[in-house]
């Protein structure tokens, strides 16, 4: 069984991998919208996976650090801020207080553009 919880966040960045005068290569910002999805079987003298309000706590964390920063210097470990690096690093914050993590979604819904992590325990395939 699978659980979410989602949040969001308004940050700028830009992307040194880019073609030099595109719009990516130079600062501009987003809205992002995170889904972090844990799995599990309910326990039995809970009944759920994992209280929400524990996951809450644990995404407002996340959300602090990320939430009107300028991801390539504001915060350490993004500064290449993919779509992918950004991901990967909220499952790095998540993995240890959420032990039950299953998949993070990292989606910008204005550019209809998004990436999906599921950890280096989930091989393609």
């Amino acid at each position: 069984m699978r659980i979410f919880k989602e949040f969001k966040f308004e940050a700028a960045h830009f992307l040194p991998s880019a073609e030099p005068g595109t719009p990516n290569s130079r600062i501009h910002g987003h809205s992002f919208r995170v889904r972090v999805t844990l799995e599990g079987a309910p326990a039995d003298d809970t009944g759920v996976i994992q209280h929400l309000g524990i996951v809450e706590d644990h995404l407002k964390a996340v959300q602090g650090k990320l939430d009107h920063r300028f991801l390539n210097e504001d915060v350490e470990g993004l500064e290449i801020p993919t779509l992918e690096h950004i991901a990967l690093w909220i499952w790095g914050e998540l993995e240890g207080p959420l032990p039950l993590i299953y998949e993070v979604a990292v989606m910008r819904d204005s550019c209809g553009e998004g990436c999906i992590y599921r950890g280096s325990q989930h091989k393609a395939g």
